[in-house]
């Protein structure tokens, strides 16, 4: 009876552990920036709305153009990462709105996923023009080239 109730507890014990290290495998989503309602978004129109109605309306922007103060954006940004991978994003939505000199709304665009560059900037060597020369090379390769000191510009036609 011992012995079954030893297999018993093993296996108890095998499937915690199975449990707990499975745990941190799930999927983890993670929304970022500014929450969109649909209804709202739809109702901001070029030609009809202005600066004013626009912020009472969908609030203040993410960020504002750069150059332009005349740009807003709203950037809404949903992540997924499983375990300890790095996120990855899910789905993205940019609201460009422009405006006019005298700020009503001139044009509403948006924009998704498709705007998301991938980057690996932990390579180990920068991708260069030109060509590939050896550290002898590099060290080595201006010997004879380059003339000798206080002869620059002098030529056997112009001694000077």
């Amino acid at each position: 009876m011992t012995k079954v109730s030893g297999r018993s507890t093993a296996f108890a014990a095998l499937l915690l552990a199975t449990l707990v290290a499975t745990a941190g495998c799930g999927q983890i989503r993670d929304r970022q920036g500014y929450i969109a309602d649909p209804v709202l978004v739809a109702a901001v129109q070029p030609g009809v709305d202005n600066r004013d109605s626009v912020a009472s309306t969908l609030g203040r922007p993410t960020f504002t153009g750069q150059f332009d103060q005349r740009e807003w954006y709203y950037v809404s940004r949903e992540t997924a990462n499983l375990g300890f991978k790095m996120p990855r994003p899910v789905k993205q939505e940019v609201l460009h709105i422009r405006f006019d000199e005298a700020g009503n709304v001139a044009s509403v665009s948006r924009t998704g996923l498709e705007q998301v560059a991938s980057i690996d900037p932990s390579k180990k060597e920068t991708p260069t023009l030109g060509r590939d020369k050896s550290f002898f090379e590099e060290l080595f390769g201006n010997i004879g080239q380059v003339g000798t000191v206080g002869t620059a510009g002098r030529t056997a036609d112009n001694p000077q």
